[in-house]
């Protein structure tokens, strides 16, 4: 695991060098695994800034899946990367205010394209 100093200069360096996935980048039907230090979360991206949450917090309150916004990612305090869905070594805050142990590893799966036949 690595180390930054909580100053805002050294919240934007880090900000910008870290493996992310931004929430631009995603199409509805994209799921993205996160595992944090305690757990693991599977993200389905809905079309509406939405997403079909399941795993972790959802699962040991047994409301997986839940639809959740996403915030953002955190480094901890009150900063927060709002464009993001998972950052490395980041902790992942819901709109519902969970937030979750620092991210180790983010896998992108996506969503396959159908086309009907001629």
């Amino acid at each position: 695991m690595f180390y930054i100093g909580y100053s805002l200069k050294a919240i934007a360096e880090h900000a910008n060098s870290v493996e992310q996935v931004k929430k631009r980048d995603l199409r509805r039907g994209d799921r993205v695994l996160v595992a944090t230090q305690n757990s693991i979360y599977t993200i389905w991206v809905l079309n509406d800034c939405s997403y079909w949450v399941w795993g972790g917090w959802f699962d040991r309150i047994g409301e997986s899946p839940q639809r959740v916004t996403i915030n953002g990612c955190t480094w901890g305090g009150t900063a927060i990367k709002r464009d993001v869905v998972a950052a490395r070594g980041l902790r992942l805050e819901f709109g519902n205010t969970v937030l979750t142990t620092r991210i180790r590893h983010i896998q992108t799966i996506r969503a396959q394209a159908h086309f009907l036949p001629n």
